[in-house]
């Protein structure tokens, strides 16, 4: 055969993604990203229960304020904790988290579809009525 196959040096090794030999100071800074992340979370999580309790802040208001805090405590998890980022080597897990969000987005449309049209397709209640006779 005439391949030509690179060479390797036999100190390379295949590693998995994550599993890189890390020194000590890029060890901290990771360790210091998930200090950030769960700070964040913590103080997400307190201001949600703060403003589901509180009097201070306007009654309709309260629903809208928490989905976005939810929506805040989702990022805050995707980047400091799932480390999905939109750097050059992260693109198959942006394309894996957007293909997860759409599916659930069918699966949501679809169930309240399906809900909002479940009179029209029911039997009527006289016929019902009748077929227990």
């Amino acid at each position: 055969m005439s391949h030509a196959e690179p060479k390797r040096d036999p100190g390379d090794v295949d590693t998995a993604p994550g599993h890189e030999g890390r020194d000590g100071h890029e060890a901290a800074a990771g360790i210091g990203s998930y200090l950030i992340g769960l700070g964040l979370a913590t103080l997400l999580t307190i201001v949600s229960f703060f403003i589901a309790r509180t009097t201070l802040v306007w009654q309709p208001s309260i629903p809208v304020a928490l989905a976005v805090l939810a929506i805040a405590q989702m990022g805050v998890h995707l980047v400091f904790f799932l480390h999905i980022t939109t750097g050059p080597d992260n693109v198959n897990n942006v394309m894996a988290l957007a293909f997860g969000v759409l599916i659930v987005f069918l699966v949501i449309a679809g169930s309240l579809w399906i809900m909002a049209h479940m009179n029209h397709n029911m039997m009527p209640m006289d016929q019902i009525m009748q077929m227990q006779r």
